[in-house]
């Protein structure tokens, strides 16, 4: 009876372990019926033979291989194929159409993922995408509506235009530095562009150009006319002594490497970190609205006595050696110790803290790529992200970063690059160079 008993046991057994093992199986094919997620960048569809498409692909069970394809005329032409070593849940891949040799005119791309997991006999699943896409190999037409009119050395220019197709970016390029314009309700572009104070007027006229890149990724680039003039700058010798030396290293010797002596230290202050600083002002400009947030004429600081202009170049000078230079570029006004700080304009304020050489700083955008600054404060008023109206109090003066009197340094923008503030505190220079110019 107990053999019996054993005997019928073991074939229930082993449907047991078949069962399970089937049901396994089954759980590890079909565990994962979806092909992979995939989506390409950029989202447009054109396309020129210096086109990078990105792929990117994600998959809990991993990316296991990916074809891309160009089909016309029902022939596919495959222009990538890889199978991956590995089999990473995310993948990214850049595939250039410049082997595609595609002729103008319509065609549809065909990518193809693979994932890692068993299903298909040990395939993986697959997704397929089918896109329309042109291919589009002109330039776009640039047309300017208002030229540029006379500018000087140090100051900025403005100049309208518009485009004959949709573009991703366009803007001026001045000695190559790329200074964004700004699409208008109208369809027209805008770009306020600075004649940088270290170009002189013969650099300047042949360095301009109009930009723009459309959806396929074609350049265009043309000269542009400008009437640039030369604009003169005071020169100043700066002496320093031990004590000054001493007390720059005392206020901002943290900035510096530990090891150097006060001389260097200060030369690394003043060259490095001025420097620095620079490059954080010039990435704020990828804050600015798109639309002009000022109005009129800029305000300037009321009862105060300028004490230095903008690029007023000064020679440092050690124990009787040139040891270096540097730009002011900004005005210096003195008032009464911690004076109130008025807003030059209406904006939006993009940076409050502290910054180097400039101490406690605020920075307002006024929109187009165009902003003011206000240093050495010694207390805020308004935080980042605050909304603005001309006159409103921001700050207190002082003299903290390089300075030692309280006074506000206050400067202007354009395209994160620091012109004079002459011009924009000059009603008649903004009405005859911006704002007639504009309603043309």
């Amino acid at each position: 009876m107990r053999r019996q008993q054993r005997r019928s046991f073991l074939p229930t057994l082993l449907g047991l372990i078949v069962i399970v093992a089937l049901g396994y199986g089954g759980y590890v094919f079909f565990k994962d019926l979806d092909g992979p997620v995939v989506t390409i960048s950029p989202k447009t569809d054109r396309v020129s033979p210096s086109s990078e498409l990105v792929v990117v692909m994600e998959d809990p069970s991993g990316i296991r291989s990916l074809s891309v394809g160009i089909r016309k005329n029902n022939v596919v032409n495959e222009i990538y194929r890889k199978h991956f070593d590995s089999y990473d849940t995310r993948r990214e891949v850049r595939v250039s159409m410049a082997k595609a040799d595609l002729r103008e005119g319509a065609f549809e791309l065909e990518v193809k993922a693979a994932d890692g997991s068993l299903a298909g006999f040990g395939q993986g699943n697959t997704r397929t995408l089918t896109l329309p896409m042109r291919l589009d190999t002109q330039p776009p037409r640039l047309s300017v509506k208002t030229l540029p009119p006379n500018v000087r050395r140090g100051g900025a220019a403005v100049v309208r235009y518009t485009a004959d197709e949709e573009i991703v970016n366009s803007g001026v390029l001045v000695a190559g530095y790329f200074v964004p314009g700004f699409r208008q309700k109208d369809g027209s572009y805008i770009c306020f562009f600075p004649f940088p104070y270290t170009m002189t007027a013969p650099e300047f006229k042949k360095s301009v150009e109009l930009t723009a890149t459309d959806l396929a990724g074609n350049v265009t680039r043309s000269g542009l006319t400008v009437m640039a003039f030369e604009r003169k700058f005071k020169s100043d010798t700066l002496k320093l002594t031990d004590a000054f030396l001493q007390r720059v290293g005392d206020k901002l010797g943290s900035h510096a490497p530990a090891d150097l002596n006060p001389l260097d230290r200060y030369l690394y202050i003043n060259m490095n970190l001025r420097a620095s600083n620079a490059e954080t002002l010039r990435q704020l400009r990828d804050q600015t609205a798109s639309a002009m947030l000022w109005d009129g004429a800029f305000k300037r600081m009321p009862r105060a006595m300028s004490v230095a202009n903008f690029a007023d170049r000064r020679s440092c000078v050690y124990q009787g050696k040139d040891v270096g230079e540097y730009y002011h570029l900004g005005f210096d006004l003195a008032s009464v110790k911690h004076d109130n700080v008025p807003v030059a304009n209406n904006g939006r304020v993009v940076f409050v803290g502290d910054l180097g050489i400039y101490g406690g700083l605020v920075v307002v955008d006024h929109g187009l790529g165009l902003m003011t600054l206000y240093a050495h404060l010694s207390e805020f008023s308004v935080k980042t992200g605050d909304v603005v109206k001309k006159g409103d109090i921001i700050a207190k003066t002082g003299s903290t970063g390089l300075a030692f009197g309280d006074h506000l340094h206050f400067g202007v923008l354009v395209g994160g690059v620091e012109v004079t503030p002459l011009e924009w505190l000059d009603p008649k220079w903004i009405k005859d160079n911006i704002t007639d110019r504009l309603a043309q």
